[in-house]
């Protein structure tokens, strides 16, 4: 697929981001079933129909000018937006190596990566960035290789190491989070991240997905869906920013659910990384409001039905309680 990019859109202010009716059609609806409950819906990530979103490794669409803008100026309002544990270097240069291989290679139009041993060149040119560098060499870089690679890929990039039998979420960089804070959670391990999440830990969700991911493979990377809902096209609803958009929540009403409410979905990709043995895990997040879902007949059928029968907790803890009924009540015109 060849990736046409649009002008720069935002993500907060005016919230001028839209979606294309192409960008619509391809994207990720996380439901299979009429009732919403956890489970461990892994499979491998392994290529997917062109042109969907599971085509390539990391997929580029549309909005690419505008994520990058996005990731920008949240970087630069909070630098902390990026940290890493003194141990975890070498995985940041696998995940800048893993991602300039694959965007080369999926996407020759926009990237190329030359290698002369050690020494690189990596030019982006939808960013009109061309850089030489010489590989594990932080020095040669402009900035730390987790977050150079970062400003130039869709999606927050937590980078995890495999130790006591477990993963720590020793490295990332998390500017598009859903209700969570990455500057809280770096260094954590599995169990501790995923704490508050309810009704997963009885349902034993936790323990049967560390125990699938530690055995992940080099060159067999997995994925899964997850989602939330957004009032509003926002990119950032960290904790950081709680002041700026909690308030949102209290803002929907029967007539503007179609525009304002958006389903979130994030493809959660995991790579094994060949020298540090850690892994990366990819969050590509996806933004689509209530009447572009719901120009699909069946979507909308699907969505009213998850909705009306969502667990309460679920409903609390992805923050739908608010609004639901509201929500339930537009969806049910469409069902």
């Amino acid at each position: 697929m060849n990736v046409v990019m649009k002008p720069v859109e935002t993500f907060r202010g005016d919230f001028t981001y839209k979606n294309s009716p192409e960008a619509v059609k391809r994207f990720p609806f996380p439901y299979p079933e009429d009732e919403y409950m956890y489970s461990v819906n892994m499979e491998m990530h392994d290529g997917g129909d062109p042109g969907s979103i599971f085509e390539h490794d990391f997929d580029i669409d549309e909005h690419y000018l505008s994520e990058m803008a996005e990731r920008k100026l949240v970087l630069e309002k909070d630098p902390r937006r990026y940290a890493a544990l003194p141990h975890m270097e070498l995985h940041e240069w696998d995940v800048l190596e893993l991602i300039m291989v694959s965007n080369a290679r999926d996407y020759p139009e926009h990237f190329s990566l030359k290698k002369d041993g050690d020494n690189w060149t990596w030019e982006n040119r939808p960013l009109g960035i061309k850089d030489s560098f010489v590989f594990a060499d932080k020095n040669t870089l402009p900035c730390a290789p987790l977050e150079y690679i970062a400003r130039q890929c869709q999606g927050d990039l937590i980078v995890l190491d495999q130790r006591e039998n477990t993963l720590f979420a020793d490295a990332l960089v998390a500017t598009s989070v859903a209700d969570w804070s990455g500057n809280f959670d770096v260094g954590m391990s599995f169990d501790q991240w995923h704490g508050p999440v309810p009704v997963a830990h009885e349902l034993g969700v936790f323990e049967r997905a560390l125990k699938y991911l530690l055995m992940i493979r080099l060159g067999q990377p997995v994925r899964r869906l997850n989602w939330t809902l957004t009032i509003n096209p926002r990119m950032d609803s960290s904790p950081e920013m709680y002041h700026e958009w909690g308030v949102d929540r209290s803002s929907i009403t029967s007539e503007n659910v179609g525009q304002l409410v958006n389903l979130r979905v994030e493809l959660q990709t995991l790579f094994r990384l060949p020298r540090s043995n850690g892994m990366l895990f990819s969050v590509r997040g996806y933004l689509a409001n209530m009447d572009d879902l719901c120009t699909n007949p069946v979507w909308a059928k699907r969505l009213y039905n998850v909705m009306k029968n969502l667990h309460p907790e679920l409903a609390d803890y992805k923050g739908i309680s608010p609004y639901r009924k509201e929500l339930v009540q537009w969806l049910s015109q469409h069902a």
